[in-house]
């Protein structure tokens, strides 16, 4: 990609809620968050979802466009290098059925890349995905909650430490909710969602 192509892609604006990273004025947290707090502590998203990074990603996910793993990941790096170094960075668990079917997980690859960059130590099997659940895209918001239920388990002790959980893409956020609730159950004392790409309200 030329320099400039990669230069208009959608990147994520700076101000955002903190938890949630949907762009709120002055980077304030929404009222979303205020009432209901996710499990998580903050969000890092290096894009917004929409074209042609969703163009992009879908053809990385779906097709298995392994090319785009550089563009993807290094923004991502670039956004997270601000954080606080975390622990330990944990990718978003693939069902053993769905891995099969697509043949790679596409978080773990981006994790990968990201905790080269970073330096940061990466635990791919820290985490099981229990149930096959339907794709989260597939279903309505306030479907989304109640799918995920209990489709997680953590297979270590986190007592204390700070832990990263990175995903493609952040929706609804019911995902990695539901894996930080996991983790904190096992000990992590602060949780972050590391994401490529954030949706935008329609």
């Amino acid at each position: 990609m030329c320099p400039a192509c990669r230069n208009a892609l959608p990147y994520h604006p700076p101000e955002t809620c903190p938890s949630c990273a949907l762009p709120t004025v002055g980077g304030a947290t929404c009222g979303h968050c205020l009432k209901k707090p996710p499990a998580f502590d903050c969000t890092v998203a290096a894009f917004s979802y929409t074209f042609p990074l969703d163009a992009l990603i879908h053809s990385y996910k779906y097709a298995g466009n392994l090319t785009l793993l550089d563009l993807l990941a290094e923004p991502l790096a670039a956004r997270a290098i601000a954080q606080r170094k975390p622990d330990l960075l944990i990718p978003m668990p693939l069902h053993p059925a769905r891995l099969k079917q697509r043949g790679f997980n596409q978080a773990l690859e981006i994790a990968r890349q990201v905790a080269q960059r970073l330096a940061i130590p990466l635990d791919s099997r820290a985490c099981r995905r229990l149930r096959d659940t339907p794709p989260q895209a597939s279903l309505k918001l306030q479907q989304r909650a109640a799918n995920l239920r209990g489709a997680f388990s953590c297979e270590i002790d986190l007592r204390g430490k700070r832990v990263a959980l990175l995903d493609d893409v952040m929706t609804s956020g019911a995902s990695l909710h539901e894996l930080a609730k996991t983790v904190r159950a096992k000990g992590a004392a602060q949780v972050e969602a590391w994401v490529v790409a954030r949706t935008l309200p329609h």
